[in-house]
């Protein structure tokens, strides 16, 4: 059998003759945005000095609380970084912040129940944030949410409050989970308090199944009893909950030594490079210098911190100048007060600054993954899709809807877009306020990744506004 054979011939629509096919028009080359784009990327990717900065921050100043010596290092740190940067202005903002310190080592301790005999053993804790000192010995009342120590009532007068709220696993953005579970330790002593208990424990929030113990704030109500409080490691709040099971009426031993100063001095650092056109129209990139006493604070939020530095030193490599003025602005107190935030937010309004946009960093050093927006002039977050072909190459893959960081946050309601960094969340809260927030634990290439985007997102805005 013979092979077939197609043979296919054109002919023209004018006479029938044979034709050649037209060859395929020549591929249209990068746009003016695509090769801006990947000048950033290359200068973050084979120049960046965000990695070299964090090592210098974190060393030089690890646990960053507001009013501690470390704070006022990472201040002068930062300012000196702006200013070998030959910046067009880097000055000092004061803020007085709240001065809280843990003390000498907190302890927790399970204790056989009362009359039972039996050894203590330590359980891996930490003070949380803005906690009283005390040094308090009684049954544990384990519950699961606010909800369900409401319905006990007054039945946790003299016991100590165990809020045993982990972080859902199920959620695929961690931060979300991090928000549902936040309510025991950011609410709990102080709702607990108001019942007469006479301490509170949380579970540290963090998917990480460790011994590390993770801290962060806890407020209380004012005029109202406070009692002191501490968050359990993962693998310590399964051992109490364990315990518990077996003997319900087992005793803790909970030691918190804190002490709270008069108001301190610190400053939000800042560094410009003025605009060629509309000078007094200012786009703001930032992070917050502060972190807790217990950790060196790589991820929160030195990356944020390097990252806003790294946007303005990109833009002096390259030779860009911006028609409007951007700003660096590293917060102080984000932490435990937000104080820097509401003092630039308050000189803004004071001074009739126009802040067109606001971007921060404080979502951690991973890989960036997309970016939220808010703003009091529509849906910023849908007109910035246009820009997503741009981006996609590069891994961030969207623009959400959102109301930026706690710093910028502020800002929207004097008519500036805001918006945040979002990078990879899988992995954050194993470090996140915890001793184990290293150096180590951030990977230069997502860092300097997250800069670039920083960089690339600002330029967009500032040559074609949003």
């Amino acid at each position: 059998m013979f092979p077939v054979v197609r043979v296919v011939v054109m002919f023209s629509l004018a006479g029938g003759a044979l034709c050649a096919q037209a060859p395929a028009p020549a591929a249209a080359g990068p746009t003016a945005e695509q090769v801006m784009l990947r000048k950033i990327y290359s200068e973050a990717l084979g120049r960046g000095a965000a990695h070299d900065n964090l090592r210098a921050l974190v060393t030089q100043a690890p646990g960053r609380l507001s009013g501690s010596k470390a704070l006022e290092r990472a201040v002068v740190w930062a300012e000196q970084t702006l200013t070998d940067l030959k910046l067009d202005r880097v000055a000092k903002q004061e803020v007085k912040v709240p001065h809280w310190t843990r003390g000498t080592a907190e302890s927790v301790k399970l204790l056989p129940p009362s009359g039972s005999a039996g050894n203590s053993s330590s359980l891996t804790a930490v003070a949380l944030g803005n906690s009283v000192p005390g040094d308090v010995t009684a049954e544990v009342v384990k519950v699961g949410s606010l909800a369900e120590l409401e319905k006990l009532g007054r039945a946790v007068a003299g016991k100590i409050v165990f809020f045993d709220r982990a972080m859902n696993p199920e959620h695929i953005a961690t931060g979300r989970a991090y928000g549902e579970a936040g309510e025991g330790r950011n609410r709990g002593p102080a709702a607990a308090a108001q019942l007469g208990a006479v301490g509170a424990l949380t579970r540290s929030l963090t998917l990480a199944k460790d011994d590390v113990p993770h801290t962060g704030a806890t407020a209380y109500a004012p005029g109202q009893p406070n009692i002191p409080a501490a968050a359990l490691s993962y693998l310590a709040a399964d051992r109490l909950v364990a315990a518990l099971a077996e003997k319900p009426r087992l005793r803790v031993a909970l030691r918190v030594n804190s002490r709270w100063f008069n108001p301190a001095t610190s400053h939000n650092v800042i560094g410009e490079i003025r605009g060629t056109e509309f000078p007094e129209q200012i786009i703001l990139v930032g992070g917050h210098l502060d972190s807790w006493d217990t950790t060196p604070g790589a991820h929160d939020d030195g990356a944020g911190v390097v990252q806003s530095i790294e946007v303005l030193r990109i833009f002096r490599a390259l030779g860009i100048a911006p028609r409007h003025t951007v700003r660096c602005v590293l917060f102080t107190n984000e932490e435990n007060g937000t104080a820097g935030a509401a003092a630039y937010a308050a000189a803004a309004k004071e001074a009739k600054e126009k802040h067109l946009f606001a971007v921060e960093s404080d979502n951690g050093g991973f890989q960036p993954r997309s970016f939220s927006l808010g703003s009091t002039q529509g849906e910023a977050h849908v007109r910035a899709t246009r820009w997503l072909p741009l981006f996609e190459p590069y891994g961030v893959m969207a623009f959400t809807k959102g109301t930026g960081g706690a710093d910028v946050a502020p800002l929207m309601l004097q008519g500036a877009t805001v918006a945040g960094l979002t990078a990879d969340s899988q992995r954050y809260f194993d470090y996140h306020h915890a001793a184990t927030d290293t150096i180590e634990t951030v990977h230069p290439r997502e860092l300097h990744l997250g800069a670039a985007a920083l960089a690339a997102l600002i330029w967009l805005v500032d040559t074609q506004g949003l």
